[in-house]
């Protein structure tokens, strides 16, 4: 397991960026004004980095990572930070962004969210 936290607030405007293919998160000390677009999580020391081929589990729906941005891996180190995006792509939109290949999950607090490889 490279990285595993729990969602304990679901900020008021992320069903919004859902409807757009985009998931936000931040450890639970995020800044007022980016909680209101992020899924807030307990925090965990990511052990590995995160590569393409790795799997990510958000709930019960398991996602391939197609790319991962150069920020990436420093931001969820430091902040618990970043982006999916439910797109499939081969090459990542923004810096700290992880794109996916799949639907956007329907999430829920209490959901577990984690990285690993196969």
């Amino acid at each position: 397991m490279k990285f595993e936290v729990k969602i304990i607030k679901i900020g008021d405007l992320v069903k919004e960026l859902l409807l757009e293919n985009i998931l936000i998160i931040f450890k639970s000390e995020a800044p007022d004004e980016l909680a209101e677009i992020s899924v807030l999580h307990t925090m965990d020391d990511l052990k590995e980095n995160v590569e393409p081929g790795d799997t990510i589990k958000i709930g019960n729906i398991e996602y391939i990572v197609t790319a991962v941005g150069t920020e990436v891996n420093k931001t969820l180190k430091q902040l618990g930070h970043c982006t999916f995006k439910f797109n499939g792509s081969s090459e990542p939109d923004l810096p700290g962004v992880i794109n996916l290949d799949g639907c956007t999950p329907d999430i829920k607090v209490g959901d577990i969210i984690s990285i690993y490889s196969i």
